[in-house]
């Protein structure tokens, strides 16, 4: 009886344990389905605002469209490395744009949240808490933090989707024509389709100040959508990051550092009126590791 007991139990948790192996690479294999050459639609709309006063205008409607080549940069168990490359101008003279990343970390623990006003702060979960579960980090055009959530992939009726709701600064369309709202609540879900994927967002614009509840100021809609296209097209950033891709892996690898030290993290906008990636994307920056190291420790905030 006592053997027929140790058996059963040897057996439900190999079960388990195949069941969650299962899991995991179906997770891996959406998140990678987001990697290659995609034709792009960005768009988005203010859907409702709050403000009282008669004189609030709300952010205009935005279409635009895109080529984009999302690179699998690293692809390990328990990470996936994607960066964004966006190709512009006509086909006998495209240029390549570094473009936003998204790191995917398997039951990750450590996670920099969103304030405001360029500061993050550092919190460590319970290991419980994240099992099974993914975090999408989202970085910068110079890859300094954006946002990072922790959910689950959901694998229902041929439908691949993750979903999270987080704090992030404002969106490059956003911060340099607004000033009246300094943090971004985004909901976020991907949805992996047949034709590539979508992402689908569902935003608050916050008003958030010390010792303040936050108000929302506004609300609004994203979609954009990833719909694939021949590598073929996408060959400029493919070429681009054969090139490059070792000058940013010395980038990423600093940034690393810094997350590291599991501390909050203040971060100036600017050094000398130039935001960072100004000087990381200048023709001239010399990408060795003590003047990536020089540069980006200055844009540290030290308390």
């Amino acid at each position: 009886m006592k053997h027929t007991l140790y058996t059963l139990a040897f057996f439900l948790i190999s079960s388990s344990l195949t069941l969650a192996q299962n899991k995991q690479d179906q997770d891996r294999q959406a998140i990678k389905s987001m990697c290659g050459c995609f034709d792009v639609s960005f768009n988005f709309s203010e859907t409702f605002s709050y403000s009282d006063d008669e004189s609030y205008k709300p952010s205009e409607v935005k279409h635009s469209k895109g080529l984009e080549w999302v690179e699998l940069v690293m692809d390990d168990n328990h990470k996936l490395v994607l960066q964004h490359l966006l190709i512009v101008g006509p086909p006998e003279k495209q240029k390549v744009i570094k473009h936003w990343r998204q790191d995917w970390l398997y039951e990750n623990t450590d996670l920099y949240l969103y304030n405001a006003d360029n500061n993050w702060t550092y919190s460590e979960l319970n290991k419980e808490s994240v099992k099974g579960q993914w975090t999408q980090k989202v970085y910068q055009v110079d890859d300094s933090p954006r946002y990072e959530g922790t959910a689950t992939w959901v694998h229902v009726d041929g439908v691949s989707r993750w979903e999270n709701t987080t704090d992030a600064p404002l969106p490059r369309r956003e911060y340099t024509k607004r000033s009246d709202y300094n943090v971004t609540r985004r909901n976020n879900v991907h949805r992996i389709t047949p034709e590539g994927w979508v992402h689908d967002q569902d935003n608050d614009k916050i008003i958030r100040k010390p010792g303040e509840e936050d108000v929302i100021l506004a609300q609004e809609k994203g979609i954009n959508i990833y719909k694939k296209a021949a590598n073929s097209r996408c060959k400029p950033a493919i070429e681009w990051w054969k090139e490059n891709g070792s000058k940013w892996a010395t980038v990423r690898d600093k940034w690393d550092e810094i997350f590291a030290r599991r501390q909050d993290l203040d971060l100036r906008s600017t050094l000398e009126e130039k935001p960072l990636h100004r000087y990381l994307m200048a023709e001239d920056f010399e990408f060795s590791e003590d003047h990536i190291d020089g540069i980006i420790e200055k844009f540290i905030v030290r308390k």
